[in-house]
């Protein structure tokens, strides 16, 4: 048996799964904001929860919006930023009183469409969270790759590549990275920076969802169009730089803004414009397993027993 846990900005999920990957348990608690030991106290619960519901021995595996520093055992770079510097795999081994295996989200991510999702065809996967905040994962052959310092695929901490005098004046706008930077990816591509540009556009008198911008569209909204059409061109000179390294076989997209059902069209139109090729066959496809390849992911961190 396996349980994986989800550890996300606004959720934290816990999943149990069969040696066939089949599902044998799911729950889901609000994340604690801004506090660590409350965090670390909803995992245990949802863990203890799931191992009571199995009744018999299983694995722990846990993605997070971050990665164990190899330098230090301490979280880094988190966008959840009450877990950075906390011995968080310390920490949760000692109040479960068993092993866990901690890795990034979007690797999680990757890892389960790359498995048995989308690109279960696929022998390079590039995986794409954009959520709360826009993560990456790289895929090989089946094989997660993380890198000598922890921090393979991540993209959304490198500048949007291209830029254009719309992009410089909304990068202008708004406040820098969490991550100290200027004009990270994240500040122009996760949920939340989608939402600072229809607010900033209607000169801050409406504050909408994500979700509630794309409605508007379908009501004739031309601002939330607009926005829309910015967040696509934005999303495929990213992706763009991602294939130019990379080339992968198929990019997987996930997290709240992968919804929108618009980005799997647009977007590949409009990365020919920028990738260094003649032609572009990389796949761009929405997950398999929606919001639940990340769990999925987590609960794969261990091999079968």
């Amino acid at each position: 048996m396996r349980i994986g846990i989800d550890l996300g900005g606004t959720k934290i999920e816990v999943i149990a799964l069969d040696n066939n990957g089949q599902e044998c348990y799911r729950q889901r608690l609000a994340t604690p904001q801004h506090d660590y030991q409350a965090t670390v106290n909803a995992i245990c619960t949802l863990v203890q929860n799931a191992q009571a519901h199995v009744k018999q021995p299983a694995s722990i595996g846990i993605g997070i919006p971050g990665a164990i520093s190899p330098a230090t055992s301490l979280v880094k770079n988190a966008n959840s930023t009450w877990l950075i510097g906390q011995p968080l795999k310390e920490d949760l081994e000692t109040k479960l009183n068993a092993p866990v295996r901690i890795e990034n989200d979007a690797n999680c991510f990757v890892m389960s469409e790359a498995t048995d999702g989308a690109a279960s065809e696929g022998d390079i996967v590039f995986g794409v969270i954009i959520g709360t905040g826009t993560g990456g994962g790289i895929c090989i052959n089946k094989n997660v790759i993380t890198g000598c310092n922890a921090i393979a695929g991540e993209w959304g901490h490198n500048p949007l590549p291209w830029q254009d005098a719309i992009d410089s004046q909304y990068a202008q706008s708004h406040q820098a990275c969490y991550c100290g930077k200027q004009d990270c990816i994240e500040t122009f591509l996760s949920g939340p920076a989608f939402e600072r540009d229809y607010q900033r556009q209607t000169n801050n008198e409406h504050k909408k969802s994500a979700a509630d911008i794309i409605k508007l569209i379908d009501s004739g909204d031309s601002i939330a169009k607009q926005c829309l059409q910015r967040y696509e061109h934005r999303l495929a000179k990213a992706l763009a730089h991602v294939i130019n390294i990379l080339d992968p076989d198929v990019i997987v997209l996930g997290g709240g803004m992968s919804n929108i059902e618009s980005l799997y069209k647009t977007v590949p139109q409009h990365w020919n414009n920028f990738v260094f090729s003649d032609s572009v066959n990389t796949k761009l496809l929405p997950p398999v397993h929606g919001d639940s390849s990340g769990v999925r992911g987590a609960a794969w961190l261990w091999p079968n027993t």
